[in-house]
């Protein structure tokens, strides 16, 4: 009889209120089974799901939905990460063009100290294009630029 309303109950139970809900099947499977028995004048003390076995197919695609929900919360956390990145650089971007050239000017500066500060043996100064546009002006109307068009 416990065999039956044991099988009975599990299958009618989902699997993962089987793994999660074994206080309630073991109660309900208790209900039934003093249904039962309490016509004969008997009483089961103690019914109750020790241990649940699952086939190895059903526990490898156990361990692949369980690998594929980490891994949807990872990508879904790392998005996150770059819109709030992307929100951030925006911002910087908004103060920089409310504050003009200074701020900017402050950071390449604060950049160039970062690299001096490099124990390295080349250092390569980046130069604003807005810098050179005159020197490149000048050079073009002096007639002293690389490509004079001669051949």
């Amino acid at each position: 009889l416990a065999q039956t309303t044991l099988r009975s109950v599990c299958g009618q139970a989902e699997l993962d209120e089987l793994l999660a809900e074994r206080d309630q099947i073991n109660q309900k499977l208790q209900e039934i089974i003093d249904q039962q028995t309490e016509p004969w004048g008997v009483k089961v003390r103690a019914v109750e799901v020790k241990q649940i076995d699952l086939p190895v197919e059903m526990q490898r695609a156990m361990a692949k939905q369980a690998e594929a929900e980490r891994e949807k919360r990872s990508k879904i956390i790392h998005a996150e990460g770059e819109f709030q990145a992307a929100e951030r650089l925006a911002e910087a971007s908004k103060v920089l063009d409310r504050e003009g050239g200074s701020a900017l000017q402050l950071r390449y500066l604060q950049t160039l100290s970062e690299i001096s500060a490099e124990n390295s043996s080349t250092v390569i100064f980046p130069l604003p294009i807005d810098i050179l546009a005159p020197l490149i002006g000048d050079r073009a109307k002096r007639g002293t630029g690389g490509g004079s068009g001669q051949g």
